[in-house]
Protein backbone atom coordinates (compact mmCIF):
# COMPACT_ATOMS: atom_id res chain seq x y z
CA UNK A 1 0.00 0.00 0.00
CA UNK A 2 1.30 3.46 -0.86
CA UNK A 3 2.21 5.75 2.00
CA UNK A 4 1.20 9.38 2.04
CA UNK A 5 3.97 11.89 1.48
CA UNK A 6 2.86 13.89 4.54
CA UNK A 7 3.29 10.83 6.78
CA UNK A 8 6.74 10.07 5.38
CA UNK A 9 7.74 13.71 5.67
CA UNK A 10 6.53 13.79 9.27
CA UNK A 11 8.94 10.97 10.14
CA UNK A 12 11.94 12.86 8.72
CA UNK A 13 14.25 14.75 11.03
CA UNK A 14 14.24 18.54 10.69
CA UNK A 15 17.76 18.36 9.19
CA UNK A 16 16.62 15.80 6.61
CA UNK A 17 13.61 17.94 5.69
CA UNK A 18 15.85 20.98 5.28
CA UNK A 19 18.25 19.06 3.01
CA UNK A 20 15.37 17.62 1.02
CA UNK A 21 13.77 21.04 0.53
CA UNK A 22 17.10 22.58 -0.53
CA UNK A 23 17.64 19.80 -3.06
CA UNK A 24 14.11 20.21 -4.42
CA UNK A 25 14.55 23.99 -4.76
CA UNK A 26 17.84 23.49 -6.62
CA UNK A 27 16.17 21.03 -8.98
CA UNK A 28 13.38 23.54 -9.64
CA UNK A 29 15.86 26.35 -10.34
CA UNK A 30 18.05 24.27 -12.67
CA UNK A 31 16.35 22.39 -15.49
CA UNK A 32 17.09 21.31 -19.00
CA UNK A 33 14.64 22.60 -21.63
CA UNK A 34 12.81 19.27 -21.90
CA UNK A 35 12.38 19.11 -18.12
CA UNK A 36 11.16 22.72 -18.05
CA UNK A 37 8.62 22.01 -20.81
CA UNK A 38 7.36 18.93 -18.97
CA UNK A 39 7.19 20.84 -15.66
CA UNK A 40 5.01 23.44 -17.39
CA UNK A 41 2.68 20.61 -18.52
CA UNK A 42 3.41 21.16 -22.20
CA UNK A 43 3.96 18.44 -24.78
CA UNK A 44 6.38 18.75 -27.67
CA UNK A 45 3.39 18.62 -29.99
CA UNK A 46 1.65 21.52 -28.26
CA UNK A 47 4.82 23.60 -28.21
CA UNK A 48 5.43 22.84 -31.89
CA UNK A 49 1.98 24.23 -32.75
CA UNK A 50 2.68 27.42 -30.76
CA UNK A 51 6.07 27.86 -32.44
CA UNK A 52 4.80 26.90 -35.91
CA UNK A 53 7.36 24.13 -36.35
CA UNK A 54 7.26 20.35 -36.49
CA UNK A 55 7.44 18.29 -33.30
CA UNK A 56 10.81 16.91 -34.42
CA UNK A 57 12.20 20.46 -34.43
CA UNK A 58 11.15 20.92 -30.79
CA UNK A 59 12.79 17.62 -29.88
CA UNK A 60 16.00 18.64 -31.65
CA UNK A 61 15.99 22.06 -29.98
CA UNK A 62 15.63 20.50 -26.53
CA UNK A 63 18.75 18.41 -27.11
CA UNK A 64 20.94 21.22 -28.45
CA UNK A 65 23.73 22.65 -26.35
CA UNK A 66 24.36 25.62 -28.65
CA UNK A 67 21.70 27.82 -30.24
CA UNK A 68 20.85 31.40 -31.12
CA UNK A 69 19.60 33.53 -28.25
CA UNK A 70 16.57 34.46 -30.36
CA UNK A 71 15.70 30.77 -30.79
CA UNK A 72 15.92 30.18 -27.05
CA UNK A 73 13.90 33.35 -26.37
CA UNK A 74 11.16 32.13 -28.76
CA UNK A 75 11.11 28.74 -27.02
CA UNK A 76 10.82 30.29 -23.56
CA UNK A 77 8.17 32.77 -24.74
CA UNK A 78 6.12 29.90 -26.19
CA UNK A 79 6.11 28.36 -22.70
CA UNK A 80 4.84 31.63 -21.23
CA UNK A 81 8.14 32.99 -19.93
CA UNK A 82 10.73 35.62 -20.69
CA UNK A 83 14.40 34.91 -21.25
CA UNK A 84 16.86 36.88 -19.14
CA UNK A 85 20.62 36.73 -19.69
CA UNK A 86 22.74 37.38 -16.59
CA UNK A 87 26.45 37.33 -15.82
CA UNK A 88 27.16 35.94 -12.37
CA UNK A 89 30.20 37.20 -10.47
CA UNK A 90 31.35 36.60 -6.89
CA UNK A 91 30.40 40.18 -5.99
CA UNK A 92 26.98 40.18 -7.69
CA UNK A 93 24.92 39.55 -10.80
CA UNK A 94 24.57 41.76 -13.86
CA UNK A 95 21.70 41.55 -16.35
CA UNK A 96 23.07 41.77 -19.88
CA UNK A 97 20.99 44.44 -21.60
CA UNK A 98 22.15 44.34 -25.22
CA UNK A 99 19.38 41.83 -25.90
CA UNK A 100 16.57 44.27 -25.02
CA UNK A 101 16.14 45.03 -28.72
CA UNK A 102 15.59 41.31 -29.28
CA UNK A 103 12.89 41.24 -26.55
CA UNK A 104 10.87 43.87 -28.36
CA UNK A 105 10.93 41.97 -31.65
CA UNK A 106 10.12 38.58 -30.14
Amino acid sequence: MAKSFKKLQGKMSPASRTRSEAKAQKMIKEMALDELRAARDLTQEHLSRILGVRQAAVSKLERRTDMYISTLADFIKAMGGTLEIRAIFPDGNVRITQFRKLEKTV
